[in-house]
């Protein structure tokens, strides 16, 4: 089988089996981590990916999170036979230990832009597979206030959810 056509099927295959978006660091950590291929054949097949829209990106606070497209899993139910079942069965055994990883960066989130108004507008969001738990939105006047925000969502996401939720439960 031609080189790409491997990677890039690795790749849809990795996508195609996990309910969440997954990272460039998580996707080269498997193909390139089990040296597979080197990281030039995987951002290769990566863009190939993206210009054929078999997959799609958005990139969060500087971090491409990669998901399959409709056009993807079509063309993955085309070919998944030609990807090896040592390989698939590969890919199942990381996913399943990397599981915890690629929910934390998939789930809960955040990231903050420069407004019209000359303040940093930061979003906090917190995902349960498909669904929005949360999504926050306020503005601080600061850059370093933005990013500490940021920086500090992961750890203090669920503590603030509960607490939001308990507060607006609560009857006076």
């Amino acid at each position: 089988m031609e080189g790409l056509l491997l990677y890039k099927l690795m790749i849809l295959y990795m996508l195609d089996r996990t309910d969440y978006t997954m990272t460039n660091s998580l996707i080269s950590g498997f193909i390139v981590g089990k040296d597979y291929t080197s990281v030039f054949n995987l951002h290769e097949s990566l863009s190939e990916l993206i210009n054929d829209e078999f997959i799609s990106t958005d990139t969060i606070r500087d971090t491409i999170h990669y998901k399959i497209t409709s056009s993807g899993e079509e063309a993955l139910s085309y070919f998944e036979n030609r990807l090896p079942y040592a390989i698939k069965e590969d890919i199942l055994e990381y996913l399943k230990a990397e599981r915890i990883n690629v929910k934390k960066e998939s789930e809960i989130y955040a990231d903050y832009f420069y407004n019209d108004s000359n303040w940093y507008t930061v979003q906090c969001i917190i995902k349960d597979r498909k669904e929005t738990l949360i999504d926050l939105k306020f503005d601080v006047p600061t850059k370093s206030q933005a990013e500490t925000i940021c920086n500090n969502w992961r750890s203090k996401s669920s503590g603030i959810y509960e607490y939001l939720v308990n507060q607006l439960w609560m009857s006076e």
